[in-house]
């Protein structure tokens, strides 16, 4: 069964770069679709280092957690002693 994937002018240029490079070096001709699985199936082998490639990307907060955030902040001029340090830190937001 063979699906269609779509993707970027950028992916594509790379995948082309590489079907070049593989052809350059090797003098074989690879088709994409070989390419593609060979990658995945690397890809695959390697889950490890994937799945961390997509936890270290981050955004950000959005507008809408930046507020939540800066709400559950302590009022400024209220000092905090080490006894209420944990009641402070635990605390449950407002609003």
């Amino acid at each position: 069964m063979v699906t269609s994937v779509k993707m970027g002018e950028k992916t594509k240029s790379h995948l082309e770069d590489l079907q070049a490079l593989i052809k350059l070096e090797t003098g074989k001709k690879v088709t994409q679709q070989r390419l593609l699985e060979v990658l995945i199936e690397e890809a695959y082998a390697s889950q490890e280092d994937i799945i961390a490639h997509f936890e270290d990307e981050w955004e950000g907060l959005s507008p809408e957690e930046a507020k939540r955030w800066v709400s559950w902040s302590i009022p400024e001029g209220e000092p905090i002693r080490e006894e209420n340090l944990d009641d402070v830190i635990y605390q449950e937001p407002t609003g």
